[in-house]
């Protein structure tokens, strides 16, 4: 159901009011159990939440139990960044006017590289983007939970009909997610958390004590967290084996994300399904979570039109039916790899090529693509790859290229298969799920 514009009005009131009248102690005092199986309970958001825009009302989300909520604050795809960034300055100001504690997490996409070097210059290329961003709220302050590094995705190359094409072996993600969480603890002085599911941990990491020092927050669903003894990690024989596994098959969990399908309009979450999460331990042991301010200098803000580099490291141009191909990487003024844009190639105005190429860039590793280019016709052909950053993080720079492209056989054409129509599948992802 779609709220009227009056309705819109009065939620919005109702948030500036807050955000002018709450204060840290008021929140303090509150933090109660009355989450399933008698825990603190809360929710984790992002874009989805607020479909069309619509806002949440945190204060009837305080009111229903909730009592933290993590929220999606930076991702290493550019596109999903901005849409994080939409919302997150206004959600962590409104949901700490209502006494809610906040935090954060980064969703993570790893390098399509097995080179330890270039594993850890993304690793901390990626901290960084979320460091700047935090540097952006001005820090942590006392309502803020550390800030939680989201890794469920091993997969480093995509296939052209939108399979996974490879995955990163255990011990580069292992050693790129150590990497990124040691590189945020050095700087903020403070644990950040990290976010999987057993499975993904089981399977796609090390068991690492390098690792395991690092509160976990587990995704793992189907298990009631009201009833007794329930506990997630464990399979219906045995357990889930991985850095957080204990002696007895119980992992040591600290937050724990137990359905995606809560209902969402009783928390003032516009849609119809958000996720619900419970924490482990006392209220005064989560108090402790929020202790540690860290206050950004200057020097840790996001730098505007950081001067960078563009090096073409190969190019690759044979006849017209093949894709011209540019291995390219970009350097910010120390060398390291820039942490946000992408790369385009840009042919002399002279000498135009009409329809223009179809470009994909396809990110290596942090300020690193390899530029596929194609509808290139026969000739000999200069221009420029650009790189470019939407965000004004980056100065724009360049690097000249020149290449030659044959021409090739006329292809024979393919048959047009038939259309096929088949009913769509219907899933219901909540199957087996706890709606609450």
């Amino acid at each position: 159901m779609k709220l009227r514009p009056i309705a819109i009005l009065t939620s919005l009131l109702l948030t500036s009011t807050l955000v002018n009248s709450a204060t840290p102690s008021q929140a303090i005092s509150t933090v109660v159990t009355n989450g399933p199986g008698a825990r603190v309970h809360g929710m984790d958001i992002s874009k989805w939440q607020h479909p069309n825009g619509a806002p949440i009302n945190f204060a009837k989300m305080y009111q229903a139990g909730i009592r933290f909520v993590m929220i999606k604050a930076s991702d290493t795809r550019d596109s999903s960044d901005a849409d994080a960034v939409k919302y997150l300055a206004t959600d962590h100001k409104a949901a700490q006017a209502a006494g809610i504690f906040t935090g954060f997490y980064h969703y993570a996409t790893l390098p399509d590289s097995t080179n330890a070097t270039v594993v850890i210059s993304d690793a901390k290329a990626q901290a960084q983007k979320a460091l700047w961003r935090l540097a952006t709220l001005g820090g942590y302050n006392s309502l803020d939970l550390s800030y939680a590094l989201d890794l469920e995705n091993s997969c480093v190359r995509v296939s052209s009909g939108g399979t996974c094409a490879k995955h990163a072996p255990k011990n580069i993600v292992s050693l790129w997610a150590s990497t990124w969480l040691s590189t945020f603890a050095k700087k903020t002085n403070r644990l950040p958390f990290i976010y999987s599911g057993p499975h993904f941990l089981e399977t796609s990491t090390v068991r690492s004590s390098a690792l395991r020092k690092y509160p976990l927050w587990i995704a793992h669903y189907g298990i009631n967290p009201a009833t007794a003894q329930a506990q997630p990690s464990l399979k219906a024989v045995g357990c889930f084996v991985h850095s957080w596994t204990n002696a007895d098959c119980t992992a040591q969990w600290t937050f724990w994300q137990y359905t995606s399908c809560g209902l969402a309009i009783r928390y003032g979450v516009p849609g119809t399904r958000v996720d619900l999460n419970v924490y482990r331990g006392t209220p005064d042991e989560f108090l402790k979570l929020a202790k540690g301010e860290w206050a950004p200098a200057i020097a840790d803000q996001m730098p505007i039109k950081e001067p960078t580099v563009t090096v073409i490291n190969s190019t690759r141009a044979s006849d017209t039916n093949a894709v011209v191909k540019f291995k390219v990487t970009v350097t910010r003024p120390t060398g390291l790899p820039v942490v946000t844009g992408t790369v385009k190639f840009t042919i002399d105005s002279a000498t135009p090529i009409i329809p223009k190429p179809v470009q994909s860039a396809v990110r290596l590793a942090s300020g690193s693509w390899i530029l596929n280019v194609s509808g290139i016709p026969a000739g000999s052909w200069s221009g420029q790859i650009v790189f470019a950053d939407l965000t004004g993080t980056h100065e724009t720079s360049s690097a000249p290229v020149t290449f030659d492209v044959a021409q090739g056989a006329t292809p024979t054409p393919k048959p047009t298969p038939k259309p096929t129509t088949k009913p769509p599948v219907v899933v219901d992802s909540c199957k087996n799920q706890i709606i609450n």
